[in-house]
């Protein structure tokens, strides 16, 4: 049978109180015999060992504390959902992480000697940090050359306030490996002092915490799905449940087709609007054909409330059936552009449908006042140019045109609604959206790509719904 994004898939049960409260207690038991050896095992500063152990130490008990804090909120249960003008705490855009990466990663250390300019580096920090080891290790100066241009100034801060105050160092920022991958690293370390009380040097010990930024972030994404699904089930529910008839809720990526070699990986993510009427005309859909190949769409029909979501249900499902009638993206735009024209309450909508064929992997589309799609490769960006294609609703017999194709294995395909950078009508919008190109094109799922997309533009203010459709090339 033929399945599409939305398909509901069995949830895993959540663990018993009890043996959430039982991890809790063996987690601060841990907790507390750890920080025992960590105190038996103080010495004077001085031994370099001694330094780097004590560090470890420091690095289990925060991480033990978080595990701690985690495991607490199971235990509680859902967050209440917060005011309005609660403001949001995020870890920032999300780092491409290798996908057997676990959360306790290894570490490396350092030490830069302040009186030779010299550095000295650990194998491991050579890995976390992409070098290759047989390159000399980078002095202080040279240190920023890695670091994302916008956290530079806080490495900076954390430098200077180590060697001019005498204060240990705390905190993270993201560096740059080869080939514009980024990582996210937790530095902490104090200085060495010489005997007239100034700094003769510095050590630290870094740790790669990008799938730990990840997971925190996955926490918030489905922190803030529970406050969106409470707000609806108390404030809007007369409005919100026939929107569902056309966007149910996401639960997950998806890899088509399910027979046979995988040929693209699929992410998707709904925005809602921060002001005005909670519902709109907005969709994302993504069907697979009998014959192998898929038809990925998103659209929006003009308006707010339950008749434009009532009719976003009948919109997509005409173009469900006519995908599976074989009919092509330029046909069935036209005949999308009949069935509003023909609907008892005018309306006017846009869209823009793709049709994949994995053997070639030839994309074939057609649009109806719609953004291009957008189409990322190999660390840059550009927008498809589009065919011939005028709003759905606006002219009776109006042409629909269409164009061709062809992709390469790690391209990213962008489909979105034009709510999603809301600058309509402004060439900067898709300048933003071509401008994370390096970042899409690096990372390694379509989930990766919506979730880069949701922390770029899902605080932006809007007044209309946005959806995001991500498909990658897979093979």
């Amino acid at each position: 049978m033929p399945s599409h994004l939305s398909a509901d898939r069995p949830a895993a049960q959540p663990p018993g109180r009890g043996s959430v409260e039982a991890l809790i207690s063996q987690t601060r038991r841990l907790k507390g015999e750890v920080d025992a050896v960590r105190r038996d095992a103080q010495g004077d500063g001085a031994d370099p060992q001694g330094r780097w152990r004590r560090a470890l130490y420091d690095l289990a008990l925060h991480q033990l504390d978080d595990l701690d804090q985690h495991l607490a909120q199971l235990r509680e249960g859902p967050p209440a959902p917060p005011a309005p003008d609660t403001d949001r705490d995020g870890d920032g855009r999300p780092g491409s992480v290798p996908a057997g990466d676990a959360l306790l990663s290894r570490v490396g250390s350092a030490e830069w000697n302040l009186l030779t300019d010299e550095a000295v580096w650990s194998g491991e920090l050579y890995e976390i940090l992409g070098r290759d080891p047989a390159a000399p290790a980078l002095t202080l100066d040279e240190l920023p050359s890695l670091v994302l241009e916008e956290d530079r100034p806080r490495l900076t801060a954390m430098v200077t306030d180590c060697l001019v105050d005498a204060r240990p160092i705390d905190g993270e920022f993201r560096v740059v490996r080869a080939g514009g991958e980024v990582r996210a690293v937790h530095m902490m370390g104090e200085p060495v002092l010489a005997a007239d009380g100034s700094a003769a040097a510095m050590w630290a010990v870094l740790r790669d915490v990008s799938a730990l930024r990840r997971s925190r972030q996955a926490v918030g994404e489905t922190r803030d799905a529970l406050h969106r699904q409470d707000r609806a089930q108390t404030g809007h529910r007369v409005t919100v449940q026939p929107q569902g008839a056309a966007l149910p809720p996401w639960r997950g990526s998806l890899r088509l087709p399910h027979r046979g070699p995988r040929s693209l990986d699929l992410a998707a993510h709904h925005l809602p609007a921060t002001a005005g009427p909670p519902v709109g005309g907005d969709w994302y859909d993504v069907l697979e054909l009998p014959d192998g190949q898929a038809v990925l769409s998103v659209g929006d029909l003009t308006g707010h409330g339950p008749a434009v979501a009532s009719g976003t249900a009948m919109l997509l499902g005409a173009l469900r059936g006519m995908a599976l009638a074989g009919t092509g993206p330029d046909r069935l735009m036209t005949l999308l552009n009949q069935v509003l024209d023909a609907t008892a309450q005018p309306a006017l909508g846009s869209a823009v449908c793709c049709r994949y064929r994995p053997e070639d992997r030839t994309l074939t589309w057609a649009q109806a006042g719609h953004p291009a799609p957008l189409l990322f490769r190999d660390g840059t960006g550009r927008r498809l140019t589009p065919p011939q294609g005028v709003l759905l609703g606006a002219t009776a017999g109006a042409v629909y045109g269409q164009a061709e194709e062809r992709l390469r294995e790690g391209d990213v395909l962008l489909l979105h609604t034009d709510a999603l950078v809301p600058t309509h009508g402004d060439t900067s919008a898709v300048h933003r959206l071509l401008g994370l190109a390096p970042h899409l094109t690096a990372a390694r799922t379509a989930q990766d790509c919506s979730r880069l997309l949701a922390a770029e533009f899902g605080a932006t203010a809007r007044t209309d719904d946005a959806c995001v459709l991500v498909a990658r090339v897979t093979s």
